[in-house]
């Protein structure tokens, strides 16, 4: 798979709201009432990515999940990451 140039990506971005790009990452943090909530969303998000075979990193700290996407690889970011935050952006 081949990886998105810097205008795919950021014209992409703009119907993914939270997410950001970070070198060659996107990211997003989401925040929930409580650490019960986020830990929710968390396995949640751990099934789309099982059933997608695509695995985001995931940071909790408490109440905040923090995502990060990229085709390792792939070496940067592809339509897989992009497919991936749409299928995520729902889950929140």
């Amino acid at each position: 798979m081949s990886t998105l140039s810097a205008v795919e990506v950021t014209e992409r971005l703009k119907s993914l709201p939270g997410w950001r790009l970070e070198g060659k990452e996107i990211v997003r943090t989401f925040e929930f009432p409580d650490f019960a909530a986020a830990m929710q969303f968390v396995n949640a998000v751990a099934e789309q990515a099982e059933s997608a075979g695509h695995h985001p990193d995931i940071d909790v700290r408490y109440n905040k999940v923090k995502l990060a996407l990229s085709s390792h690889d792939a070496g940067g970011l592809t339509e897989r990451d992009m497919r991936m935050a749409e299928k995520l952006k729902e889950l929140a």
